[in-house]
Parts: structure tokens; sequence; C-alpha cells
């Protein structure tokens, strides 16, 4: 099953739609969407490493655009449409603990914790951000930065040693998913415990 949705998710690079793909769930996943746009980036970079950096610079100018869209969700519809979407995810009451201390300097730092390791998922933090108000220059600079950080620095890791890592996961995949699986579980139980004890909460 894990085999054939790599098989799947790889041939993609391929096809003459993937980019419009991407840039579709980068778009998506910075407002409404939970999947991460790095599901068809990771194999897409991988199969093509020499488009690497181009496939980054969609997903970056894709996941600023849907930034974008969840700061106007946040600043004109939280109530309509930001907050329903946020409730489908089980994500209201993590939102509404960091609404009450977020600030600017709270936002740039989500924009990276959010990049770095999908904690908490980017959507939160944009429609964070047009909640309280955040300077809608100064977001967009953040989303640039932080987002183009994260798919850059993938796609120059992918580009110089493609081959290799394509290799070992190829050769690795059910142990891969394992780590990252116990990952993203640690990862959980430790965001949880942050909140539950005030730190995140907390200006």
């Amino acid at each position: 099953m894990l085999r054939k949705l790599y098989d799947w998710t790889f041939s993609l690079a391929s096809r003459k739609s993937a980019e419009v793909w991407l840039a579709v769930i980068a778009f998506i996943e910075s407002s409404v969407f939970l999947v991460p746009a790095d599901v068809l980036f990771l194999p897409m970079a991988l199969a093509r490493p020499e488009r690497a950096y181009r496939l980054a610079f969609i997903a970056t100018l894709a996941s600023t655009l849907g930034g974008i869209a969840g700061y106007l969700l946040g600043y004109w519809a939280y109530e309509t449409m930001a907050q329903p979407i946020l409730n489908f995810y089980g994500k209201l009451a993590q939102f509404e603990n960091l609404k009450n201390c977020a600030g600017e300097s709270t936002i740039m730092v989500l924009l990276v914790t959010s990049g770095l390791a999908h904690l908490p998922p980017i959507k939160i933090v944009t429609i964070l951000a047009g909640v309280i108000q955040v300077n809608l220059a100064f977001f967009i600079l953040s989303c640039i930065v932080a987002r183009g950080a994260r798919f850059f620095t993938l796609a120059w890791a992918l580009k110089k040693y493609g081959e290799p890592i394509r290799l070992f996961i190829e050769k690795r995949m059910g142990l891969i998913a394992m780590a990252l699986a116990a990952l993203v579980i640690a990862l959980y139980f430790m965001f949880k415990f942050l909140s539950s004890s005030g730190l995140t909460a907390s200006c």
C-alpha cells in the first residue's frame, strides 16, 4: 500500500499538470487544507532534481498566496468561515489559546515552527494573523521568508543529494514511515504538554 502510494505520487512529477497540483496544494494548505505540500514537493523534486528550485519557487509563491487567503479569512470572516474550518479539524481550542496572547513576534515564531515541524499547522497561523490584524506587509514578508526557507532548503538538499536520498527512501521505506510516525506522535505530545502547562500560551 505504502509502496503504491509512493510510486503514484512519484509518477506525478512527469505529468504536465504536476506543477499545477503542487501550487494548488501549497495554496490550500495555507488556508483550509490539512495535507502539507511536501507530499507532492518531495517526490517531485526527487524525481527531477534539476527542477528543485523551480518547484521551491512555485510552492513558496502559492503558499504565500494561500497564507494571504487565510489571513483574509481571519480578518473578514472568522466567525462565518474560519471558525467552522478550525472546528472541523479539531483546532479551534488550540487556536483560541494562541489568540489570547499572539502578536507580530508570535506570528513570526509560529511561521518558523510550522515550517520546521508543521506545529501548529500553517492554516492556524495565517488565520490567526488575520484575526489579530497583524500588519499585512509584515505578514506577507514573514510568509515569504519562513516558507521560502523551508522549500528552498529542501530543494538545495534534494538537488545536491537527490539520487542517494531517493535510493535510501526506496530501500528503507517501511522504516522511514515508522520513524516519521514516531516523530509526529512525539511532537504532538510535546506540543500538548506545552499547551497544558501554559508555556505556549504565555505572552
